[in-house]
């Protein structure tokens, strides 16, 4: 399920880059209609165009939107503020006194010893 996830937001990704292959293979499977009712050169004989003024054009329009989203989203990502409404108080912390001390500065004489050793924990492998 994961693989399916990231292969269906890589090619979101990788959509946009793929913009003027569609535009171009639209126009691929569409040529014979296009030289016969919307090239601009389609009552010439010898027509050497095949619609190629107008996947030019179609070109060209893409590219021009693909600036313009550009441009827009540049706006929008420069008109946006963030505004930080959260204020932390930085009150001091108590101090908490030890009671009892730890530690033993030989004043006092042994009164037992201690017959443990410590021991790592055995490893699971």
């Amino acid at each position: 399920m994961k693989q399916f996830f990231i292969i269906v937001l890589s090619s979101l990704i990788l959509l946009p880059s793929f913009g003027s292959l569609f535009v171009y293979t639209a126009f691929k499977i569409n040529q014979a209609e296009i030289v016969k009712t919307i090239c601009v050169k389609r009552k010439l004989v010898y027509n050497t165009c095949n619609g190629r003024c107008e996947l030019q054009k179609s070109l060209t329009k893409f590219e021009n939107n693909q600036k313009e989203m550009q441009n827009n989203l540049k706006e929008k990502f420069e008109l946006v503020y963030i505004q930080n409404l959260f204020t932390t108080d930085f009150a001091p912390f108590p101090i908490f006194e030890k009671k009892d001390s730890n530690f033993s500065f030989f004043t006092q004489k042994t009164n037992s010893i201690s017959q443990s050793t410590f021991r790592p924990p055995a490893s699971f492998i």
